[in-house]
């Protein structure tokens, strides 16, 4: 007999808020259509009215005959509400207030509203139905009765969703006929018209009943009247149903089709599967010898991978920078091998550790053998942590070997300009100090006085523009010795000599300009030509040399832009070469009109323009430097733009092909986890697909290769950013390693499922439809199940784990097995053990002893003679190598201890 319990949820049938519709209040009402519910106004339809009646009536028998009694019409005999009662403690189990006994009409209705209030103190809320009804043979009313008491005892408890209270017996209905052709169960009315349906769902479960290949579907009365007889006969399922009545209505009633198929499912619930059994102790040993090898295997590649983290985190945690920029470029170097070549190995075999890890685990556990926990310093968590300071260690090394190299790339470029403006200042200095010591101006004329003095001050105009240069060159140096550059100390001496001399220079200046002024008043007259010559002359001069300075000038750019920028100021400067040219003409045509005038007034020049050592030899050559130095600024300029121009190519070009690798590993690594969610065919079908999906993967391995090159050539070309991609190699490289670890990780967790379906002897037909039911609950594709989900799902799979007392028993035995830490989660690896354990026969220590002492002809002990002849060599002597020698009082020579061996298998819990 089935118990069926009372759950704490409420319904209600009946009109609500003047509708047809369900009841407002229940949580169950939702899934019913308005034709589910009584309307105290409606007709039911004959047809309908007429398949109710012989079901509800079939069905309240069912359960009164176990009360050696039963009802005839369904609408008469529950008037005096004695049977209805009745009905109500068989079904529930407990015991209702006693009855009246009267025959007048108000014992009635005190008995019928007893009854309603057993029923309404099961959480059901019945609208528009009272006892003066039932008690006056309405039959509308009586039949509405007699389906809520179905629904709330032998349907609602099928299901756990508050939304679709039909669709645990609906799936369960489905998942048991899929085999079958000409059967698709969609629905509780056409979809059983035929009869295929029921005679599917019997020889699914009896085979033997049912000849279900010589059944026709042309033929629905000879397949529903079979069905219906073979379970009348054999399942004690009374039959419910009229063959005519189903095939010639149009649609038959769903609640009659409901009604009976729920006696199908109790019926079959508690179907048990077959033991299987096999030689234990070989397959026992041949578990231990291999997990053991698995241990050894798994402790040295822990301890290599371990020693090799112990070596290379001192390497990159190493940031003393080197004095030069090639041997900053060859640890750059020396990184991207790391990368590229010596990291990649150990990222797989990380994964694969991890996962020889787990499939060693799960053969464990799947044998019955205690977890296996590595020696002290080899865990998972020691890897894990190791690798975490490996990564930490690398983190920013790369950034830190770039910026080194742009710092010793701007020392150079500071050196150079120091070297270069330094020596520019000292050949201008060269020669200065004699020039002013000189005391030319004691046998001076007046005239030569004069000059001397202008020379003078033209030479302190000259002196005061070459200060700027001197702190240039200070201001360099200084930037040098901050920047902590290897040469600091000859950099020093230089700017120290070059700072001495310029005061000596600043002194001597000053002493030379006393001692001319002493005979200025002596001055009379001066050539105005000259003056003014050298006066346009000087400035000219500067202008000249500082022109040269800038031609001479040394760049450094990273962009295109920049190199632009260099090239729209220097054809700026181009443009005013015309104006300098007529300048320069200019000042050479007041020294030829000095020149003409001297020659027409027969006046005799004693030599250079005394007022100036710029000649217009010197203007003429410094001008012609300065023509020849523009072309050689121009090609200059276009080589740096062309150079940064190739970078430029170099960027779009790795960009191009970032832009789609990166893509492509994301894409991946979302198709990888849908995979894992929607795996369809056997598992050696999803194994070999995802093999091949990993094999495309790595097929893909040249692009990123390609992009390495790439990457190569942005770093040799000193190319530190990209603005045409997000993805840095860095990123690119982080990817493709977890993707490479997530589809090895997805194939382990298939293979592992394979070990499972083989160690147990899992069918591929129930792995299959282990999958299938977990998908199907799994309505967040999440990979895990909460507990209202997976009661949805084992009672899908018949399992008996309804909301009563024993149900909700057994479904927390079940929880207790399957979520050990109560996260409030089911994971379909903790299921598919669960259901291994249910489906399969499992050893167990008392097993294995059992065996032993077969072979031991019922000894307590056995002989190391009697475990070489029963086994084979290579296991007989594991046992002889591993037991230890008997110590009980009828103990002989040689005699082993085979219960302690076991016991070392399995752990003493199993004893």
């Amino acid at each position: 007999m089935v118990d069926y319990h009372a759950a704490n949820q409420s319904y209600q049938y009946g009109p609500s808020s003047g509708s047809n519709g369900a009841g407002g209040g229940g949580s169950m009402g939702d899934y019913m259509a308005q034709e589910d519910d009584w309307d105290r106004d409606l007709l039911l339809d004959p047809a309908w009215e007429k398949q109710q009646r012989k079901t509800f009536t079939a069905w309240c028998n069912s359960h009164l005959r176990k009360a050696g009694t039963q009802i005839e019409n369904i609408d008469e005999d529950f008037r005096d509400g004695l049977k209805l009662m009745l009905l109500l403690e068989v079904i529930s189990g407990e015991r209702l207030p006693k009855p009246e006994r009267g025959k007048m009409r108000v014992h009635k209705i005190n008995n019928v509203n007893k009854a309603l209030d057993f029923i309404a103190s099961k959480g059901v809320k019945l609208v528009s139905i009272g006892a003066e009804e039932i008690v006056d043979g309405n039959a509308k009313m009586t039949l509405g009765m007699i389906w809520t008491i179905i629904l709330r005892f032998a349907i609602q408890d099928i299901s756990v969703e508050e939304t679709s209270a039909k669709e645990g017996l609906l799936l369960w209905c489905q998942r048991k006929t899929a085999p079958y052709k000409n059967v698709n169960v969609q629905n509780f009315h056409i979809s059983w018209k035929d009869g295929l349906a029921f005679n599917a769902l019997i020889h699914r479960h009896r085979p033997e009943l049912i000849e279900y290949d010589k059944l026709r579907k042309d033929d629905p009365v000879t397949n529903l009247n079979n069905a219906f007889e073979v379970a009348e006969k054999y399942l004690d399922i009374p039959k419910m149903l009229d063959a005519e009545d189903i095939v010639n209505t149009a649609r038959p009633d769903e609640k009659a089709i409901m009604t009976y198929v729920s006696s199908f499912y109790h019926a079959f619930s508690g179907a048990q599967k077959a033991e299987t059994a096999a030689n234990r102790i070989c397959k026992v040993l041949a578990v231990n010898q291999e997990n053991e090898h698995l241990m050894e295997d798994y402790e040295r590649l822990a301890s290599d991978l371990l020693e090799w983290i112990r070596r290379t985190v001192p390497w990159l945690e190493d940031r003393v920078p080197q004095k030069t920029i090639q041997e900053m470029q060859q640890k750059l170097e020396d990184f991207r091998d790391y990368r590229r070549v010596h990291k990649p190995p150990k990222v797989q075999e990380k994964c694969q550790l991890e996962i020889n890890f787990n499939t060693l685990q799960t053969k464990l556990r799947l044998s019955n053998r205690p977890a296996f926990m590595p020696s002290e310093g080899r865990m998972v968590s020691d890897i894990n942590n190791g690798w975490q300071h490996l990564e930490q260690a690398e983190k920013g090394y790369e950034e830190w070997l770039l910026n080194e190299i742009r710092r010793l790339e701007r020392l150079d470029h500071l050196a150079e300009k120091f070297r270069q403006k330094a020596s520019i200042h000292e050949a201008w200095t060269d020669g200065k100090e004699a020039m002013l010591k000189h005391r030319d101006y004691e046998t001076a004329t007046l005239s030569d006085i004069k000059a001397l003095i202008r020379k003078h001050e033209a030479f302190e105009s000259d002196l005061a523009a070459h200060q700027d240069r001197v702190e240039q060159i200070a201001a360099i140096a200084q930037e040098l010795n901050e920047l902590d550059y290897y040469d600091s100390h000859n950099v020093n001496t230089r700017c120290q000599k070059i700072c001495d001399q310029w005061d000596a220079l600043g002194s001597l200046t000053h002493s030379r300009r006393e001692a001319l002024e002493k005979t200025e008043k002596q001055l009379e007259t001066i050539d105005q030509l000259h003056l003014e010559y050298a006066k346009r002359a000087a400035p000219f001069n500067n202008w000249m040399e500082g022109a040269m300075e800038d031609l001479q000038d040394m760049f450094i750019v990273h962009t295109v832009e920049e190199v632009e920028g260099l090239i729209s100021a220097h054809d700026q400067f181009k443009s005013t070469l015309p104006d300098a040219d007529r300048e320069r003409e200019a000042i050479l045509a007041i020294h030829k009109e000095a020149q003409r005038i001297a020659e027409s007034n027969h006046i005799k020049l004693s030599g250079s323009n005394p007022y100036t050592t710029v000649t217009p030899q010197i203007i003429n050559s410094k001008w012609e430097k300065v023509q020849q130095l523009v072309p050689k600024r121009d090609h200059a300029l276009l080589e740096e733009q062309s150079k940064q121009q190739s970078n430029e190519h170099l960027r779009r070009q790795f960009a191009s092909q970032a832009n789609i690798v990166g893509p492509w590993i994301q894409t991946k690594m979302e198709e990888i986890g849908r995979i894992s969610i929607e795996m369809n065919g056997t598992l050696e079908d999803q194994l070999s697909h995802l093999k091949q999906y990993e094999r495309s993967i790595v097929d893909y391995k040249p692009n990123l290769d390609l992009l390495e090159q790439q990457h190569q050539l942005i770093q040799e070309a000193l190319i530190f950013d990209n603005k045409h991609t997000n993805y840095t190699m860095e990123h690119i490289r982080v990817g493709w390693e977890q993707l490479l670890t997530t589809i090895a990780r997805t194939i382990n967790e298939v293979e592992n499922q394979i070990l499972t379906r083989d160690a147990k002897g899992i069918s591929q037909e129930q792995m299959q439809e282990f999958r299938a039911s977990f998908n199907h609950f799994d309505k967040d594709h999440g990979g895990a199940l909460g507990p209202e989900e997976f009661k949805a799902c084992l009672i899908s799979l018949g399992y008996d784990v309804e909301n009563d007392r024993q149900g909700d028993a057994e479904f927390n035995r079940i929880m207790s097995v399957v979520d050990p830490n109560h996260s409030g989660l089911v994971t379909f690896q903790a299921f598919i053990d669960f259901m291994s354990r249910e489906t399969t026969d499992t050893d167990t220590a008392d097993q294995v002893i059992a065996s032993f002492k077969v072979l031991a002809g019922d000894k307590n002990f056995i002989t190391a003679e009697e475990l070489r002849r029963e086994l084979p060599p290579d296991q007989a002597e594991y046992c002889i190598a591993r037991m230890a020698p008997y110590q009980g009082p009828d103990a002989v020579p040689g005699a082993l201890d085979y219960k302690s061996f076991s016991t070392a298998l399995y752990g003493e819990s199993d004893l």
